[in-house]
């Protein structure tokens, strides 16, 4: 290897196994929505609110099997042998999603659940091990900024897959095509196997560390009976039957973390405190952030002006990349004010004689002449913006920090991570403003107002979320990386969770601006509260940093 090499040559293959592994996980979040709720096109027809529990309690517990995942990776398994396992289940679970059966639904999320278990965390640490090189050490951050452009190429080129796929074949399609991009991820890793073999290295038990077998009495065997008890306590104490067992099942693991602070040795105990600190905080971003898939889909889907523009409309029909709708009345599925599907007695769709569910809200002047139809963007693609925002906007914040580095003034991760939740929280402001301009959703906002929203949070996002993966690197203790990796995914894993909880108060605001404020709050009081931490955190990066 070249000793003037910038970045080490295992960048590109991870770069491109996670660039196709979020291929398949991001179609999957594009679509999952609108395949549970569509009523016409051959999804569930399911209610809303069934539909965003599924939807959260399913990205929630994406992000809660890293904690195993990371573990068995650090003592037994090693990490590429674990990435590897996690791609073929993720694959096989993505495939399984084309079979239109409910048990074998729910078994092959449950597979990319435990897949993604095994892969999401260790191929972050696997890549923070390689830039450990003396070498590279000081371009880490660089190196997770461009590996997280990896992960948003993916997500941006997925969801006209999606598109395509759904419009000409069906829903079963795009799943498949979401289990070919895992496998294509699988084969590049291997591929670059020998590029990063040894940074495969695998932890032993220390002394004052807990055994797995332990750890799976204490903290495993817990969190099923705790969930269980969860889920079948009478009642819903937090709004769903899943949401209960989530949160208690949490409980278990939360508890195994501040176990860990407590028992912590004294150089290890400041670090650890300051990442719990930093994954705390970091909930409240991931609750606002992942309603991109829950309530940001359902703004785009209904609230949203989706005709197409004239100049693209040509290409955009001849890629399949758009719906087309006809102002005509004639058998419809019925929806109620709040775009919900009307159901009879059976739970079956309740047909009308009406107009597609489209222009209930079309500004009059805006109505097409009877028996015209509109070309609209399709609502999966606007998944595509945070992503596009997230590959335009890489390079130049890398550029930026490039050049506050040789001045030496470049922000330390800690200050970058409270920027990114501060400038997150304004992102809810562009949709409190298309609220108020479109009357509440009497009529279509301009689809400018979402793009903007997505401009801004991506912004907070990309100073949030690769910094949390180089800050755990950096800080985590070197026998508890990965475990600390799982720490920060579990984080993500209760944020998600809590989106969907948000998501399902959506009809329950007959003003929706109080909905984006009450995001805008939860977000702005995160903010707050790491700078008031972040003298300290600074001080604890400053003194505990080993890479």
């Amino acid at each position: 290897m070249s000793t003037n090499r910038k970045h080490p040559v295992a960048l590109p293959f991870l770069f491109f196994s996670e660039m196709w592994e979020r291929f398949g996980f991001y179609l999957l979040l594009a679509i999952l929505q609108l395949y549970l709720t569509d009523a016409e096109k051959g999804g569930w027809a399911m209610d809303r609110h069934a539909a965003v529990d599924i939807f959260g309690t399913f990205i929630a517990f994406v992000y809660l099997t890293p904690f195993i995942g990371g573990l068995l990776a650090d003592r037994k398994l090693g990490y590429t042998k674990s990435i590897i396992i996690g791609g073929v289940l993720m694959g096989i679970g993505y495939c399984g999603l084309a079979v239109k059966d409910l048990t074998v639904f729910y078994l092959s999320l449950a597979l990319i659940c435990v897949g993604n278990g095994f892969f999401k965390p260790n191929i972050s640490t696997l890549l923070g091990n390689v830039y450990n090189d003396p070498r590279y050490r000081e371009r880490k951050d660089t190196g997770y900024n461009i590996f997280y452009m990896g992960i948003n190429i993916g997500a941006f080129i997925c969801t006209f897959f999606a598109a395509y796929l759904r419009n000409n074949i069906n829903w079963g399609a795009a799943f498949i095509a979401a289990g070919i991009g895992m496998f294509l991820g699988v084969i590049i890793f291997v591929a670059g196997l020998k590029h990063y073999r040894h940074a495969n290295v695998l932890k032993p038990v220390q002394p004052g560390d807990m055994p797995l077998g332990s750890i799976f009495a204490q903290v495993f065997v817990p969190v099923l009976v705790v969930g269980c008890i969860g889920w079948f306590i009478p009642g819903n104490i937090f709004g769903t039957d899943s949401t209960d067992a989530f949160i208690f099942a949490c409980l278990p693991i939360i508890y195994f973390f501040v176990n860990l602070l407590r028992k912590a040795s004294a150089t290890d105990k400041q670090p650890v405190k300051a990442l719990l600190a930093i994954f705390a905080v970091s909930v409240m971003f991931w609750a606002v952030f992942k309603q991109n898939g829950t309530a940001l889909t359902t703004w785009a889907q209904y609230y949203t002006d989706r005709e197409i523009p004239a100049a693209v409309e040509t290409p955009a029909k001849a890629l399949s990349l758009v719906q087309i709708v006809t102002n005509e009345t004639g058998e419809v599925v019925a929806y109620d004010d709040e775009f919900r599907v009307v159901k009879d007695e059976n739970g079956q769709p309740v047909k009308e004689m009406g107009k597609p569910v489209y222009f209930k809200n079309v500004a009059p002047e805006k109505m097409p002449a009877e028996g015209a139809s509109l070309s609209l963007v399709n609502t999966e693609l606007f998944q595509s913006v945070n992503p596009f925002f997230v590959i335009i906007l890489t390079p130049l914040v890398v550029a930026f920090f490039t050049f506050l580095r040789q001045r030496k003034k470049e922000p330390t991760t800690m200050t970058k991570i409270a920027w990114g939740l501060l400038i997150s929280s304004l992102s809810t402001f562009c949709m409190v403003g298309a609220v108020m301009v479109c009357g509440n959703g009497a009529e279509k906002a301009s689809a400018w107002w979402l793009i903007g929203s997505y401009g801004i949070i991506t912004a907070g996002e990309l100073l949030l979320s690769p910094m949390g993966l180089s800050l755990v690197s950096k800080l985590s203790p070197a026998r508890l990386t990965s475990l600390m990796m799982g720490g920060w995914f579990l984080a993500t894993s209760i944020g998600n969770k809590l989106s969907g909880v948000l998501a399902a108060l959506w009809d329950g605001y007959d003003n929706k601006v109080n909905y984006f404020l009450v995001n805008f709050l939860l977000l702005g009081l995160a903010a707050g509260a790491i700078f008031l931490m972040l003298r300290w955190l600074n001080r604890v990066f400053k003194e505990h940093t080993h890479a």
